[in-house]
């Protein structure tokens, strides 16, 4: 079904594509805009296929959000580096540059492909006809521990544990600069960059644009100008760690988006950030359990020229 949507302008002066951008931060500048030239916006009751339209304090504003057309899903042959595995479930290690569910612009050779090959039909409609199986998800160029369910009741079960964050993940990352404690909490809301609409940002401005945010971080080695740290989350927001990262003043090394852009004289295909381990509770036997994902070669490499840097 698609959506509508009724809003009450308050606010003179902005362009109806931003205040569309600022009221709706889930969707993209570029989709909203698509979404007017295709005549899904009306204002004041008049179809508006101008972005650069400018409202008015008490205009109201009706956009019709259609449903996404549905991709092709086909299985490919992609290798797979298991943790665990049971009928139940499956814990596997993904690997850098891999997106895990199909979207316009990744059509093919994606997670969810390799999946339906690995898995066959058991997969078919769980959680979703476009992401079957899918609990949560890494970014593209984050490696690590990833959990897919094989059945409804799998996937309704792991989805409720990373909800009330029963579900536990640890992340390792290697961040410029050396933290003068050894541990610390970062608590900053995060929201959708109110210029770049493809970034997320620490915004503590305005709470309707912003969701809350806490990480807890430790020290795990000081290598020079560079620290292994440690993270966990206590709220799963997109980019959570590179943003907050960025926002104390220890970006992820190799993070195009949030980092520095220096290069370090060691090629990283991404962000030096990896899902090091992950606990949860079995969806049928409610055992735990808690599985460690090894760091990737190039994240190895990273930390073997860092430690030969800094003993220099």
């Amino acid at each position: 079904m698609p959506s509508q949507l009724d809003l009450k302008v308050n606010t003179s002066g902005l362009r109806l594509d931003r205040y569309l951008a600022e009221q709706l931060p889930d969707l993209s500048r570029s989709r909203l805009q698509k979404l007017i030239e295709q005549g899904q916006v009306r204002v004041n009751q008049q179809i508006c296929t101008s972005k650069k339209a400018t409202l008015q304090t008490g205009d109201a504003v009706h956009i019709e959000i259609p449903e996404a057309e549905p991709l092709e899903l086909q299985p490919e042959a992609i290798p797979l580096e298991i943790l665990y595995e049971d009928e139940h479930l499956i814990i596997l290690n993904k690997p850098i540059g891999l997106v895990v569910h199909p979207a316009p612009g990744h059509e093919g050779g994606t997670l969810v492909n390799a999946l339906l090959a690995y898995c066959g039909e058991q997969l078919a409609g769980i959680g979703g006809i476009q992401r079957p199986g899918i609990v949560h998800r890494l970014d593209k160029d984050t490696s690590g521990a990833i959990a897919i369910a094989k059945t409804d009741q799998a996937h309704q079960h792991l989805q409720a544990q990373f909800k009330t964050k029963t579900a536990r993940r640890e992340y390792l990352a290697v961040g410029y600069g050396a933290p003068s404690a050894a541990k610390g909490t970062i608590d900053a809301p995060i929201g959708r960059h109110p210029v770049d609409r493809k970034k997320m940002a620490v915004i503590t401005t305005d709470g309707k644009l912003s969701r809350h945010a806490i990480t807890h971080w430790h020290v795990e080695e000081r290598l020079g100008n560079f620290t292994l740290m440690r993270f966990q989350l206590e709220t799963g927001r997109t980019h959570q760690i590179r943003v907050h990262s960025a926002y104390v003043g220890h970006p992820v090394v190799g993070d195009p988006v949030y980092g520095s852009g220096r290069s370090i004289g060691v090629k990283l295909q991404g962000q030096a950030l990896h899902a090091w381990k992950l606990r949860l509770q079995h969806p049928v036997t409610e055992d735990w359990i808690e599985v460690t994902a090894p760091p990737p070669e190039e994240f190895i490499t990273l930390l073997s020229v860092l430690r030969r840097r800094a003993g220099d």
